[in-house]
């Protein structure tokens, strides 16, 4: 039911370093930016073959946690993977279209705390348009 890790979401103080290391140090490929009020508060990394790396600035990074905010897992039926969760007793949120045009659910109550998206790509996801993803939130 999940194909892959699609994404991990981290947080960083600072976008252009974080751009730096990760495109000219490691090959990653800029895939969109994330703008708020006409400002980027974030960008979509591809590392290979549809796994990406979601980067959002944060003031701060917390010193001795992890930066790391959630983890998102692919499907190509999400209403299906949602039920089977939800049926084992976790709970889900509604499906809705994401501002970059995904479609996604998230597990409310996963162990540990564990932030997890599952989300179900679209013809028009910014993932594979390339398209900036205007947020609102």
């Amino acid at each position: 039911m999940i194909k892959r890790l699609a994404h991990v979401c981290i947080g960083c103080t600072d976008l252009a370093a974080v751009e730096r290391l990760y495109c000219q140090g490691l090959g990653f490929t800029k895939r969109f930016d994330f703008t708020k009020a006409g400002k980027v508060v974030g960008f979509y990394l591809e590392i290979g073959e549809g796994t990406f790396l979601e980067v959002f600035h944060a003031d701060e990074v917390p010193l001795y946690g992890s930066p790391i905010r959630h983890i998102c897992l692919e499907t190509d039926d999400l209403d299906a993977v949602a039920t089977r969760v939800a049926d084992l007793g976790y709970e889900v949120s509604e499906r809705k279209l994401g501002a970059d045009q995904t479609w996604q659910v998230w597990i409310r109550n996963a162990p540990d705390g564990v932030a997890i998206e599952i989300q179900q790509y679209t013809p028009e996801s910014c993932q594979f348009t390339g398209q900036a993803c205007v947020v609102n939130w």
